[in-house]
């Protein structure tokens, strides 16, 4: 993974894959938002000059994402979107086929990212085979996995053809991975941070605070640029446009040495999800 700089906005801060793709360094993430609660803050996203929407098929909502990317007024190809297959629909048939169901409900062409939603045991290499045949034929311009940890990748290194360019896993201060961080960064796979105020449980940190103080800026700013600054993608999720727009306006400061150590330290093992390493 190296760093794009073509500028310091949203719109232009990009992160070159290990195929060659850029991908914005900051995108929406969507989980849990249906209908016209993900509609609007996709449209407002957009307009704010994202250009990396993360969508599911389990989110139940790409319909509704491919409909407010149509209706933004951006050209497809400026938009990077994401999508994943889900548990249930593992499998190399299953996973053709759960794809086809994905372009048809975003009414696109491609994706440029199609990730392994979780290393379902018994399904997760078959389920990146087609992944590979995807890749292979055009109609997604990078695939990876999420919610791996070395163990999964270790595995899928010794089976893949294609590297994975991507492992989107839910990473915040307070849940610094940061042996999976330098893993994926000596393989040259770029770590997307998911949950990175988990679930907005740590915006009332006092050294979050006292950072955002320290730079006029809000606790969830100072994680979107410590993200930033580790050289993660990071796709927080709101439906509040304020807070879209307060996300993006990450480029006009940096966070020092000892800064980002502060928040380093704060790690506690905080997760809001399933560990993955339930997964055999």
């Amino acid at each position: 993974m190296k760093l794009v700089n073509l500028g310091k906005d949203v719109t232009s801060y990009r992160l070159r894959l290990n195929n060659g793709a850029n991908v914005p360094a900051l995108g929406l993430g969507t989980y849990k938002l249906v209908g016209r609660q993900v509609y609007h803050p996709v449209r407002s996203a957009l307009a704010y000059g994202y250009r990396h929407i993360d969508t599911a098929s389990f989110y139940e909502n790409e319909e509704e994402v491919g409909r407010a990317v149509r209706d933004s007024g951006v050209m497809r190809e400026e938009v990077f979107i994401t999508s994943k297959v889900w548990n249930t629909d593992q499998g190399y048939k299953e996973t053709l086929a759960a794809f086809d169901r994905s372009l048809k409900r975003l009414k696109t062409d491609y994706l440029d990212l199609y990730l392994v939603h979780w290393p379902v045991t018994g399904k997760r290499l078959d389920t990146y085979r087609a992944l590979e045949k995807l890749y292979r034929e055009g109609l997604v311009r990078a695939i990876g996995v999420s919610n791996f940890t070395v163990r999964h990748l270790h595995e899928l290194y010794a089976a893949c053809q294609v590297m994975p360019s991507v492992d989107q896993v839910e990473m915040s201060p307070f849940l610094y991975q940061k042996e999976l961080m330098q893993h994926c960064q000596t393989r040259d796979v770029l770590v997307t941070a998911y949950s990175p105020f988990a679930r907005g449980k740590v915006l009332e940190n006092p050294t979050l605070i006292d950072l955002g103080r320290e730079y006029d800026k809000s606790p969830a700013q100072v994680i979107v640029r410590w993200c930033l600054q580790k050289g993660m993608a990071v796709i927080p999720r709101s439906s509040n446009e304020g807070r879209i727009r307060e996300n993006a306006q990450v480029f006009d400061f940096s966070l020092d040495r000892e800064e980002m150590l502060r928040l380093d330290f704060l790690h506690a093992d905080l997760r809001t999800t399933t560990d993955p390493n339930t997964y055999p």
